[in-house]
């Protein structure tokens, strides 16, 4: 609705010179007819009309004159405010206001709301907020492993004893931060960092860089002399200044008797850049979270696997990569120790192989942080497994039944330093879980002397005394009796790494330790026993980055964007008095490096000459 101010003013003959800032309805009461005066806009200006009506709302006083304006910003005449259907005082509305509005909203309120809402993101202090959050939440991402099973957290994570204190399995899972860079919270901070940065340059830097920009000549010297380095040259020339200024590197540019000059214009525009840059690193990241793929194979030495079947789907949109039906095959795997016998690196001889005629399209050994990529797809070296066991049964003896053990010497290797998990006795448990993984492969004591036997092994992990990492089989004595008991004893052999095994008879004592590939026999239970040779299992981590070319390119971006914002932008004007005095007025500033500037621009006027 307009607002209706009403102003007391004399008789309409004593309001000349009236000055009203907006067109204002007068009323003049007191006359034999009704008259309607217009005040205009002008001082000192009044006119009137003689008129049989009159607009709603006036009062009538007897001797005085009632001015009935629209208040300042209010009603139709005001393009800034809603327009009032009501304006023609019939009190409904017609299609033409319906589309006056819709016109108000789009080309006025609209624009209006989105400048406010940019400018409140284009806070400084807001996109500081929004990357230490960023930064947290990464840094979390990186103290606590990612996209692991809930079995893994359950067992480095328990309730008894959190990380930190108060980091435990529960918080990780409810959280999701065991894949924090895909959660909705990480995505939401990116979305919201990249609408800041959007922001800032449309509302800031970009209005930044048109204003630099422009060529703008001064011709008046007051406005020169108020800059911050200024200066007034008698008897000078500006073709002598717009030489110098050039041979500074500067872009000089004439108007008549006035000069204007700048150079380090694209340190200007570098923001822009450095914007466009973080826009198109974090662009990548979500594109990664997004459309990536990943998962993780166990290999066997010796056996290939579809690079396919070892990626997991993350998102439905997340695309398929186009080397997905090669294969990989695994030739060899190899560990190097250090001298106290811990492991050092460990090696994948891997080939990619075409799944559709079999050619191969390229072999490399990978290592930690030595990946492997072929068709979009990245293969990095994470972990190893003992994946069998190689053992030959030399000979047959026939013992009494109470002689288990005849160990020889030699090259037995090391003893075992923690007896608990690795020496004295096998448990029931250990028994068990051997057995399974060697199912019927064993051999009894006459069937397969002078035979090797392949002995696949399992990982004893957590099992009975066992702490750490080991790995062990079961090679049964009796395995076509059909006596339970007679079925389950057999020989024991276990493993940490590729360098030794250690022997357990089958009344869980300890019976020797053999290096594989050493030659030397050793009798247990009747059973002289050489330990050939261990394969291992690489374990391999396969995963897809679409948008890591996004992120290399913003990260590139980044760093040239950022060195070219230290430039300085410098200005310089200068104006030409032909008088009598015949004075030359140079004024300039700079955004940055205000004291270099200062003593350039001191050198280049200092060169001048000066003309008699």
């Amino acid at each position: 609705m307009r607002a209706m101010t009403p102003v007391v003013l004399p008789m309409c003959g004593a309001i000349a010179g009236v000055s009203v800032s907006s067109r204002a309805f007068v009323h003049v009461s007191g006359a034999n007819r009704p008259t309607r005066c217009f005040v205009s806009g002008k001082p000192g200006t009044f006119s009137s009309s003689r008129s049989s009506t009159f607009p709603r709302g006036l009062s009538r006083r007897r001797g005085s004159v009632s001015v009935w304006a629209r208040a300042p910003g209010g009603g139709n005449g005001d393009p800034r405010k809603a327009p009032d259907p009501n304006a023609d005082g019939t009190g409904t509305t017609t299609i033409k206001d319906d589309d006056a509005f819709t016109t108000w909203l789009l080309d006025v309120e609209v624009p209006k709301s989105g400048k406010k809402i940019a400018r409140q993101l284009s806070s400084l202090p807001l996109a500081i907020s929004e990357f230490l959050a960023i930064a947290g939440f990464s840094a979390l991402g990186t103290v606590i492993e990612q996209n692991k099973g809930t079995a893994w957290y359950v067992q480095n994570y328990p309730t008894n004893d959190p990380a930190l204190g108060f980091i435990d399995y529960p918080l990780i899972l409810n959280l999701g931060l065991d894949h924090i860079y895909t959660e909705w919270y990480f995505l939401t901070l990116l979305a919201a960092l990249a609408a800041s940065l959007t922001a800032c340059t449309f509302t800031r830097q970009l209005p930044v860089w048109r204003v630099s920009a422009d060529w703008k000549f001064m011709e008046r010297p007051a406005a020169l002399l108020k800059m911050e380095e200024a200066e007034t040259l008698p008897r000078a020339r500006s073709d002598d200044l717009a030489e110098k200024l050039a041979h500074r590197g500067y872009q000089v540019f004439r108007k008549g008797k006035a000069l204007y000059a700048f150079k380090g214009l694209i340190g200007r525009l570098a923001p822009i850049g450095v914007h466009a840059g973080l826009l198109l690193t974090l662009g990548g990241a979500a594109y990664s979270g997004l459309g990536g793929l990943g998962g993780s194979v166990m290999v066997p030495e010796g056996t290939s696997f579809e690079i396919g079947q070892g990626l997991r789907r993350g998102n439905a949109f997340a695309p398929r990569p186009r080397g997905e039906t090669d294969k990989v095959v695994v030739n060899d795997f190899t560990i190097e120790y250090l001298p106290n016998g811990q492991v050092s690196q460990f090696f994948s001889d891997l080939s990619v192989v075409d799944g559709t005629d079999g050619h191969e399209k390229q072999r490399k050994t990978i290592s930690v942080n030595v990946p492997l990529r072929q068709g979009g797809v990245t293969m990095y070296q994470t972990d190893w497994e003992i994946a069998s066991l190689r053992v030959r049964v030399a000979d047959a003896v026939v013992s009494d039944g109470d002689d288990k053990t005849q160990s020889g010497n030699g090259d037995s290797g090391p003893a075992p330093d923690d007896a608990e998990s690795f020496s004295g006795s096998v448990s029931p448990e250990t028994d068990a879980k051997a057995s399974e993984s060697s199912g019927s492969g064993g051999a009894s004591q006459r069937e397969f002397a002078g035979d090797s036997l392949y002995l696949p092994m399992a990982n004893l992990e957590g099992v009975g005394n066992f702490q750490g990492r080991i790995w062990g089989t079961f090679l049964p004595l009796n395995p076509g009796s059909d006596d339970e008991t007679l079925k389950r004893k057999g020989v024991t052999l276990v493993a940490r790494d590729f360098q030794s095994v250690a022997i357990y008879a089958s009344d869980g004592s300890f019976a020797g330790v053999r290096r594989p590939g050493s030659g030397r026999p050793i009798t247990v239970d009747g059973l002289q026993l050489i330990v050939e040779d261990m394969k291992g299992s690489t374990g391999l981590e396969l995963k897809t980055d679409p948008g890591v070319p996004w992120v290399y390119a913003g990260f590139a971006g980044l760093m040239v964007t950022s060195f070219l914002s230290l430039l300085s932008h410098s200005q310089v004007w200068a104006v030409e008095d032909v008088g009598v005095q015949k004075l030359l007025h140079v004024g300039g500033r700079s955004n940055r490096a205000k004291e270099e500037f200062k003593t350039e621009l001191d050198e280049i006027l200092d060169e001048l000459p000066e003309y008699l």
